[in-house]
């Protein structure tokens, strides 16, 4: 990871975006049950952040407390794991994206409700804008939606739920600065999240068997190239670019995910549809840059 020293801290940032945005592909292409493709997505990723560990000394006494977090944290990643890659099959990557990067108005809520913190013009306007923009994509009738599909929307709602309980977690954590090492918390709570999923799957009754080496290929990607390589890029480079460039980089990842589905998986997506994108993205945008007040 030295080398992203070298590189300008928005150059990385799109780069992590790009690559971050087909994981949503690498789990639809991976032929196994939606919890199997999250279990192997975090045990790849741990092995991966162990060595990255080793290799860099990080196996230190550690706070007590900040463990236990981060034992916490890999408990809410699993579960929007495990919502999001079911939203994937449900309603396909581009829609599941889009519904959980809807974690930023989770965020907001939040802290206003319960931080007292004040939201700004912005971030008011943002809310009616992605519900309209949301319907537009899904489609105005909803009584006309199959089951299935409202089921893959309600975890793609759910997705964005969990995904704003493992930020807030992981944030607290961060803000101990003496502590704080970003491979050895993001290694912990990536194996509690292991342990959380395959105990789900045995639980379950499920198998852990990976049918064949395209399954693998693509179970790797997402443990080497979303949780380790592109993770570790966003969360060096963030802290480093101005927010509101990094909110219209970040973009890129639900855009692209919606632009793969269509490409890959022949999303039908007509003028309607489009429209509907554009918004919600905007929406997310100016949720994501609306600096909230104490």
């Amino acid at each position: 990871m030295s080398g992203q020293k070298n590189l300008n801290p928005v150059v990385l940032l799109i780069i992590s975006a790009v690559i971050i945005s087909f994981s949503s592909v690498f789990v639809k292409t991976s032929h196994v049950p939606s919890t199997v493709s999250a279990f192997y997505r975090v045990c790849f990723g741990s092995f991966f952040l162990i060595i990255a560990c080793i290799a860099g000394k990080e196996f230190k006494k550690r706070s007590l407390k900040n463990n236990f977090l981060a034992i916490l944290c890999g408990l809410f990643f699993a579960l929007d794991l495990w919502a999001w890659h079911m939203s994937i099959q449900y309603v396909g990557p581009g829609l599941a994206t889009i519904l959980g990067n809807c974690q930023v108005f989770v965020l907001s809520m939040t802290g206003f409700f319960v931080f007292k913190e004040k939201i700004s013009l912005k971030f008011i306007l943002s809310l009616p804008m992605a519900f309209t923009g949301l319907l537009l994509i899904i489609g105005m009738d909803l009584e006309k939606l199959s089951p299935q599909y409202r089921i893959g929307i309600l975890l793609g709602f759910a997705t964005a739920a969990f995904y704003s309980m493992f930020l807030l977690l992981l944030r607290k954590i961060q803000s101990d600065q003496k502590d704080f090492s970003l491979f050895y918390y993001l290694m912990l709570l990536s194996v509690a999240c292991s342990v959380f999923l395959g105990a789900q799957i045995h639980l379950s009754g499920a198998s852990f068997r990976i049918p064949d080496l395209s399954t693998l290929l693509s179970l790797v990607c997402l443990g080497l190239f979303i949780q380790t390589l592109a993770w570790v890029a966003i969360s060096n480079s963030l802290p480093k670019v101005r927010a509101s460039h990094a909110g219209l980089i970040l973009l890129m990842q639900p855009a692209l995910s919606f632009v793969w589905d269509v490409i890959f998986f022949n999303r039908q997506t007509g003028i309607t549809g489009w429209t509907g994108v554009g918004i919600v993205l905007l929406a997310i945008y100016l949720g994501m840059t609306s600096k909230a007040k104490s």
